[in-house]
């Protein structure tokens, strides 16, 4: 009997790219093969996400092709997993009825078992979300990735859920109450990591700062907060950088922040979404934290880790938003310097509060103030590139062709440097000493040291 194969096409955040990996995993446990092609594939699954209009609007795109790929292929599965899956639920299944499973965001771990009632029952929905979710115990298994490049970073989720409820932001809704995975589940799965060879890890959750808050994680029944879990984690022999995304500046403690200075692999990298730089939008977005409290953040994390780069995330055109709460955000752009941002503008999202609110801003007005704001931003970015001239730099090796090296250096800059000389003993992971020569926009270029 042929095996099955199955293709995953993942939209959105890296929790997304981290939920595709298990599914993966438990598929080729339960008899599948990972295809190349997604229209030969006996099942299609989309890995949705729905924090933004335009990422949903994709998705349904790529449904409606794959219902003629269907229909030729009669023996295909087409899974729609994620948050666009958990937030429509039957109302996707009325607009494409061609679609086989629909699984939500705390249902991946039973992917096999539903495919498999959805082979006789399709149009199987599976998206209930309970508030007392518990995040199975899901390890990985070395033997499946024995056919695929060697790997040398993974994401690690160690929470899963919000309770902040951001005014514009389905998240609360799609993945449910904020739960935090056990402390000894996240250390365990790390060290077989670390034992296949990885030497980076990304700890994973929708605000890693409330990790811990929620729900008891340690055997003892003792408190263990999201810095007392970054200790313990970069105490595991092996590991040779260790990174985090998302936080909330709200939850952000000076125990948190003293990590950069305290904890030598901590890589000097924070993502900190402040979303806008106007007190008043703050307030209608449900933040809890104002611009004049965020900037304290940003001057103690120096104070801790000079050379920190920090990236953030903006939305230009919240309803009610005014030239003069945009120009608050073009202000604190100016104050901080972010290394680089994520950009958006605002759109209404199903169930979310801001999607009732007055004062919508115009489209047009929007567009401008995005195009105003990431026009300086790069310009910020590539002043803040060439700081880095003359400076040696540690990359780590991410790919290798003929002639060059692309690496990455612990503030998460690309650095790419020319290969020529140096041998064939180079692989993803090994880390490289490189002399920085010269800053673009988006990456830099390095020479290795003699």
């Amino acid at each position: 009997m042929n095996q099955r194969t199955f293709f995953v096409k993942t939209f959105g955040c890296q929790m997304n790219e981290r939920d595709s990996e298990i599914m993966s995993q438990t598929l080729s446990m339960h008899g599948y093969v990972e295809g190349m092609v997604m229209e030969q594939a006996d099942l299609v699954i989309l890995n949705t996400c729905s924090i933004r209009a335009k990422a949903e609007q994709k998705v349904m795109s790529l449904l409606g092709m794959l219902r003629k790929a269907k229909a030729s292929n009669k023996g295909m599965q087409i899974c729609v997993a994620g948050c666009v899956a958990q937030q429509e639920g039957e109302k996707l299944l009325e607009r494409m009825p061609h679609v086989d499973l629909i699984i939500g965001t705390q249902n991946i771990y039973r992917i096999g078992e539903c495919l498999e009632y959805a082979r006789k029952n399709p149009g199987f929905i599976a998206i209930d979300l309970q508030d007392n979710y518990d995040i199975p115990r899901f390890m990985p298994d070395s033997d499946l990735s024995a056919n695929k490049p060697a790997e040398f970073r993974k994401f690690v989720t160690i929470m899963q859920g919000c309770n902040n409820y951001c005014s514009y932001c389905v998240v609360p809704y799609t993945r449910g109450r904020e739960v935090s995975r056990k402390v000894s589940d996240i250390i365990d799965e790390i060290k077989v990591l670390i034992e296949g060879g990885i030497k980076e890890i990304t700890l994973l959750g929708q605000n890693v700062n409330s990790y811990g808050k929620t729900n008891i994680v340690t055997d003892n029944g003792l408190p263990c907060s999201f810095a007392d879990l970054l200790h313990l984690v970069a105490e595991i022999p092996g590991l040779s950088r260790l990174r985090f995304t998302t936080s909330n500046p709200k939850d952000l403690s000076d125990q948190l922040m003293r990590c950069f200075r305290d904890i030598p692999i901590l890589c000097p990298q924070f993502h900190l979404p402040v979303q806008a730089g106007s007190d008043a939008v703050l307030k209608r977005m449900n933040r809890k934290y104002s611009v004049q409290q965020y900037l304290e953040l940003v001057d103690t994390l120096r104070s801790y880790r000079p050379e920190i780069a920090l990236s953030t995330d903006i939305i230009v055109g919240f309803p009610g938003e005014t030239e003069e709460d945009f120009q608050g955000t073009m202000d604190l752009l100016e104050q901080v310097r972010y290394h680089g941002s994520f950009s958006f503008k605002y759109s209404d999202r199903p169930g979310t509060r801001s999607a009732d609110f007055d004062d919508k801003v115009p489209e047009d007005v929007k567009t401008r103030r995005l195009i105003e704001f990431q026009a300086r931003q790069d310009e910020i970015s590539l002043e803040r590139n060439r700081e880095y001239l003359g400076s040696t730099k540690e990359i780590m090796v991410e790919s290798i062709n003929s002639d060059s090296i692309k690496g990455r250096t612990t503030t998460n800059h690309i650095v790419h440097v020319d290969s020529s000389g140096l041998g064939d003993n180079i692989r993803p992971g090994d880390l490289l000493m490189t002399e920085i020569y010269h800053a673009g926009q988006h990456s830099l270029k390095g020479k290795i040291n003699s």
